[in-house]
């Protein structure tokens, strides 16, 4: 069994950061390579490079999920 200490999350990568990916792949770099020269796991790349494919963007896209159910306002007070 697996302990909490092995399943980590990280950061979300910056837009230059995910910009550099596909430029770097509009140039001809397979994503191995591109994997090594930005110190990036393999399957980030892909799925940067298939999001780009689909939607035309690097950009953060919304997330689902249920909404809030209390407004900012009130929760402020």
């Amino acid at each position: 069994m697996l302990s909490n200490a092995f399943i980590m999350k990280t950061k979300e990568l910056t837009k230059q950061v995910r910009d550099k990916v596909v430029e770097k792949y509009e140039a001809g770099l397979g994503y191995k390579k591109i994997s090594r020269a930005l110190n990036i796991s393999l399957s980030t790349i892909k799925s940067i490079i298939r999001k780009w494919k689909e939607y035309g963007t690097t950009a953060n896209l919304p997330r689902g999920g249920r909404p809030p159910k209390l407004k900012s306002r009130t929760r402020r007070k």
